[in-house]
């Protein structure tokens, strides 16, 4: 490969706000079929270049270019591209095909063969994480098909388990022994270190025996096996000042030889070292143990054909406001979105993709329903009681709209009839094909918090997890005592096996400069990054296996038109 590819920054690189380690890295092939022809004598010889989007600003990008394959309008290209995948971000792609004609970088030179636009999403989420497109972009011509696959790269998978002991460690207490913990910290790409684990303390000794851990190689070395590890030794002080023993540096390749004599480690204090002539070490820090485990993750399960049912249920109680008014927070501006419609945009148009048939049930809660005015906690958005599915997010969005206009705000602020609604589908496919993910949104403060809880705890031993986003000026104190981060959550003395709730107040999320991509983005990201964890918790704990993924697709062979296809006799 060129450099000026394997330079290209990653997708997750250029934002502020993609601090975190990505989900897992995806290695994208690009094939197309049917390209057309600019070419007189011969075919056209083409070449894909990808673009991705910035987060914010939304402006496309060059992130790589494949290989030219000359003479042909069925390439398979070979140069791969390795992007950052998050679960959580709708990452957006284009695919650009040209015909080269010279040597020249500059693309303008060439002739444009179409282009197709999709998200990593899509693609992943696709049946065996195999998309096909048309490519489009030149007026009144069929531009043929592009054909996009997406493949986990293995070494995003493995985790390690690794036990370490200490000898003849430096005293650094005046009266007893040193109480010595070890901190681990990865090196990035700009030579600065990230901390990465932390073992726990042991008492009083100079010879210690660290616990077993485990950690996900991604963590530990980002994936490249000789980037340097570096290891810090401490002795523990009640008062927080805890003291510097020394420091020792590895690599995964290393640690990866197990238990031998490269793995005994010299402790080293650097400024000992330079005080003191006859200075050796400040002891010695030893691997016991090492243990490769490959995980199986989230995007396996998908790649089997696990789909995720999304349900929106929104909140029409009175204290919303009157909807004809610009006050009320359900008002319909012809110039934006409402805060309901744009959380619900934000989490739906990145959901939608791992849902294969695009049809979500929406619901909504606390209104007064034509002809009779009975209250209902559950009614259909679209006013089929029997069949309460919308297409697609728009789908969804055009039901809200119509729904707003026929039923009467009111009350009260019941979250469990809806929440013991989609319990109810998830309770009868429990073998893991299914998900069920449900988006609550709501004003208020809960009037039936008793049976909430309730319904929580027994949802959390269900395929489902509950995303609560918050919206208007309210207190939302009950809601942050749903999600169960600090607390788990309990109802009459029992236990939420999981975790399932994840609640942001919307407020939280509006950008000041009314950049409401980037506030729906943040919003997206946060509610839905604790999804493939709370997803591969309740899996591990069925001890349900991913399907295996359908047998590779294979595109049929050209067969120029007017001649015959061959069988074999």
């Amino acid at each position: 490969m060129n450099n000026s590819f394997m330079n290209m920054a990653s997708i997750g690189d250029f934002d502020p706000l993609n601090q975190s380690i990505p989900a897992t890295k995806v290695e994208i092939t690009v094939s197309c079929r049917n390209l057309l022809d600019r070419d007189t004598f011969s075919k056209s010889d083409p070449i894909c270049v990808l673009y991705t989007q910035g987060m914010g600003n939304k402006e496309w990008r060059e992130f790589g270019r494949t290989e030219v394959i000359d003479n042909t309008l069925n390439p398979d290209f070979v140069r791969k591209f390795i992007l950052d995948y998050f679960f959580e971000e709708r990452q957006n792609l284009r695919f650009d095909l040209y015909d080269v004609d010279s040597k020249s970088a500059n693309l303008s030179k060439h002739d444009f063969l179409g282009q197709a636009y999709c998200t990593l999403g899509e693609v992943v989420g696709s049946l065996g994480s195999r998309s096909e497109k048309a490519l489009g972009g030149i007026q009144g011509k069929k531009c043929g098909t592009i054909i996009v696959k997406a493949e986990e790269l293995s070494n995003c998978r493995e985790s390690v388990m690794m036990q370490f002991c200490g000898n003849k460690l430096d005293k650094k207490d005046f009266f007893g022994r040193s109480d010595p913990y070890l901190i681990f910290y990865r090196s990035n790409e700009d030579s600065t270190f990230t901390i990465c684990h932390k073992t726990e303390v042991v008492k009083n000794t100079l010879n210690p025996v660290w616990q077993a851990f485990k950690i996900p190689v991604r963590a530990l070395c980002n994936g490249d096996y000789d980037r340097t590890i570096k290891v810090e030794v401490y002795d523990w002080d009640r008062d927080g000042g805890h003291d510097f023993i020394g420091e020792f540096s590895t690599s995964y390749r290393e640690l990866s030889r197990g238990q031998s004599q490269f793995n005994v480690y010299e402790v080293i204090n650097p400024k000992k070292k330079e005080r003191k002539k006859k200075y050796l070490n400040s002891g010695t820090v030893t691997l016991l143990s090492f243990l490769l485990d490959i995980e199986v993750t989230f995007l396996d399960y998908i790649k089997g054909g696990t789909q995720i049912n999304f349900t929106v249920a929104i909140d029409f109680t009175a204290s919303n406001g009157n909807p004809a008014q610009p006050t009320s927070l359900h008002y319909m501006s012809p110039y934006q979105l409402n805060a309901y419609a744009m959380a619900l945009k934000a989490v739906g148009e990145i959901i939608q993709d791992y849902d294969s048939d695009k049809m979500f049930p929406a619901l909504g809660f606390g209104a007064k329903l034509p002809p009779d005015g009975r209250i209902s906690h559950e009614f259909a958005l679209n006013g089929n009681p029997q069949n309460p599915y919308c297409t697609g997010i728009d789908g969804v969005m055009e039901a809200y709209y119509q729904s707003l206009k026929s039923v009467q705000l009111y009350g009260p602020t019941n979250f469990s009839p809806i929440i013991n609604h989609v319990a109810r589908y998830a309770s009868s496919v429990k073998d893991g094909s299914q998900y069920f993910v449900l988006l609550i949104i709501t004003d208020g403060v809960i009037s039936d918090m008793a049976q909430t809880k309730e319904s929580i705890v027994n949802a959390a031993c269900l395929p489902m997890s509950i995303i609560i986003v918050g919206v208007g000026p309210a207190e939302f104190d009950a809601m942050e005592e749903l999600d169960g981060d600090e607390i788990r959550i309990s109802s009459r003395g029992r236990y939420a096996e999981r975790d399932i709730v994840q609640f942001v107040p919307f407020r939280d999320y509006v950008d000041r400069t009314g950049n409401h991509i980037l506030s729906m983005a943040r919003l997206a990201k946060d509610v839905l990054a604790e999804i493939p964890d709370q997803f591969l918790s309740y899996m591990r704990t069925r001890g349900i296996k991913p399907a295996p993924a359908p047998p590779p697709y294979t595109p049929p062979p050209y067969t120029p038109p007017g001649l015959p296809i061959q069988t074999d006799i």
